[in-house]
């Protein structure tokens, strides 16, 4: 006879400690609840479509004699910097499509960054360094309807690394002329450099007409020295088209981002390609927020070569201005050589300066787009759709309730708080996930979480199904547990693994809500694995140990004679002894 199996290890997730898996489970639950009251946030972030938003229109704007630049290509290439700049700012869920051949439709979902979105989002962003020929203070802003005006910066800002600012900080300009006003040879020498132009002389003067000038030259210098005295930055509007129609490779006229100075730049000698990288980080020294800007290796070259021009200048032709959009954004004064990365610096608070780095981190659009209408897009619609999808979810999971009561009794506790701590996980996760990476829930997402109750319900039936085939063929409850788990085990993990498969793909392929869909899809397929792991299988183990479940009362759900159970199997002893010889009757 074999001696007993007295080693035997009990089965995988064996009966001896299923409370270290609820512990487990217990504390993520805790901490996810609780990492929601510590960040102040208790409801998830919503889509565009459930708490409303802003719907942008813009119109692509052809330059002069550039018609055929409004194309699909040119199109998709904003769409896709457009969306890079709103992601950039952690405004989650907004869409950025194109209608028609030259409209860009934007939703922004109502948030704390949606009113700086409305302002990049359509923002050419085409950034040059120029140097500055000339600048003048110009009248005090003309006040806004509250009657404040415009805030005029503290102070000139100033290239950091080895650049020192000036020390004035400001511009003072005699009574009606502009101070630094080139020489008439300043401008004439700009309109005929092909490279880096020669900046005015140290001592400025009145323009002069230049007799070695051609004509042509000393007319271009007459007409911008003509559109510099004309220039008005009093309003946004008309600083806006200063300049306007300017190549990068002409001298032209701008004015600051508050209209307190305006200039002559020349041609630009770097530009916004030449940008590898730009961030807005707080000055340790002074506590100010800058732009911290790191070129590439071309743009390190030029910026060497021009700011090592510019430092043997006097003030104010050693200043360079950084134009964004063609408003002078800085205009740092250069006193050495600077070479591989740069700091604009000025009157900048966090929002600003975010809003500037984040125009320089994803590049210029290739096209210049007209605000056409700004439209305040409700929750109503969203709201009355969410209503009706929670109630058809309320609807189904009351279904399932019901089916699981009246198919498996007792067993039927068990799928329930299953499902309850699968809420609350995928509440917690769905609730965080908002600040922690700009996941916003949206209608597909809830469509999404419902299609999840099924899955989740799924996996439960299996384990259960597995329980009672065992109990079917005659063993108890407590061994049929253990043996119905590796197999229940296996289907759960593959029927698992594609609904996640499918949820990757079409994450993957689509945009737009859909991916919201996919997204909850995903989260919550996973979700069904850890629960069923971590919960229902403990759960169940604790169970089968109670006298109400193993011994198979009526309405466990696990009663041996409802279900058709075979007898116990009994092994009859066979003899081997030689049989008996009965004496025969003579």
């Amino acid at each position: 006879m074999a001696a007993p199996n007295k080693g035997r290890r009990p089965a995988a997730g064996g009966q001896s400690k299923p409370g270290r898996a609820l512990a487990l489970i217990l504390i993520a639950m805790v901490a996810l609840v609780g990492g929601m009251f510590i960040s102040h946030t208790t409801t998830p972030r919503l889509g565009i479509d459930l708490a409303g938003g802003t719907s942008i229109t813009l119109k692509a704007k052809p330059e002069p004699g550039q018609e055929s630049a409004i194309n699909k290509a040119n199109m998709d290439t904003a769409v896709s910097i457009m969306e890079r700049r709103v992601n950039g700012l952690g405004v989650s869920e907004a869409e950025v499509q194109t209608q028609g051949n030259d409209n860009i439709i934007v939703n922004i979902p109502k948030g704390t960054n949606s009113e700086q979105a409305r302002q990049q989002v359509g923002q050419t962003a085409k950034l040059y360094f120029r140097p500055v020929l000339t600048a003048q203070a110009t009248a005090a802003p003309t006040p806004s309807a509250s009657g404040k005006g415009t805030p005029t910066p503290s102070g000139t800002p100033s290239a950091t690394g080895k650049a020192t600012p000036s020390a004035s900080g400001k511009a003072t300009p005699s009574a009606g002329k502009p101070s630094g006003t080139p020489q008439g040879r300043a401008l004439t020498d700009a309109l005929k450099a092909s490279g880096t132009p020669t900046p005015g002389a140290s001592k400025p003067s009145s323009p002069a007409p230049n007799p070695s000038g051609s004509a042509a030259d000393s007319a271009a210098a007459a007409k911008l020295q003509a559109q510099f005295a004309a220039l008005d930055c009093s309003t946004k509007e008309a600083r806006s088209k200063a300049g306007e129609g300017a190549k990068s490779t002409d001298p032209t006229v701008a004015c600051d981002q508050n209209g307190a100075e305006k200039y002559i730049l020349g041609p630009a000698e770097v530009d916004g390609t030449d940008v590898a990288k730009a961030q807005a980080v707080i000055n340790q020294q002074n506590g100010q927020w800058i732009v911290q800007m790191d070129f590439t290796s071309g743009g390190s070259k030029k910026f060497a070569a021009i700011t090592g021009k510019l430092s043997q200048q006097q003030y104010p032709n050693n200043r360079f201005a950084i134009a964004l959009d063609n408003t002078v954004v800085s205009a740092p004064t250069v006193s050495s050589t600077l070479s591989g990365s740069a700091e604009i610096s000025g009157s900048f608070n966090q929002s600003s300066a975010q809003d500037l780095a984040n125009v320089l981190s994803y590049g210029a659009l290739p096209l210049t787009f007209q605000e056409q209408s700004v439209t305040t897009v409700t929750a109503a619609l969203g709201a009355d759709q969410l209503h009706a999808g929670l109630i058809a979810g309320a609807i189904g999971l009351a279904l399932v309730i019901i089916y699981l009561v009246a198919y498996y009794r007792g067993l039927a506790m068990i799928a329930i708080l299953s499902l309850v701590a699968s809420a609350i996980l995928t509440y917690a996760i769905m609730t965080l996930l908002g600040p922690g990476i700009g996941f916003a829930l949206n209608l597909p997402a809830v469509c999404g979480a419902i299609v999840a109750i099924g899955i989740t319900a799924d996996s439960f039936i299996v384990y259960f199904e597995r329980i009672r085939d065992e109990i079917r063929e005659g063993r108890t409850l407590r061994p049929a547990v253990e043996r119905a788990w590796p197999r229940a085990r296996r289907t759960i993990l593959v029927s698992d693994f594609v609904s996640f498969l499918a949820a990757a793909v079409l994450f993957i392929v689509t945009v737009g809500k859909v991916q919201g869909f996919a997204f909850t899809l995903g989260l919550t397929t996973l979700l069904d694995v850890v629960v069923v792991f971590l919960f229902t299988k403990p759960v169940m183990t604790l169970l089968a140990r109670r006298k109400f479940f193993a011994s198979g009362h009526p309405w466990s759900g696990l009663d041996p004679k409802r279900l058709g159970a075979k007898p116990p199997l009994r092994r009859t002893r066979r003899t081997t002894s030689a049989p008996v010889d009965t004496p025969k009757e003579a």
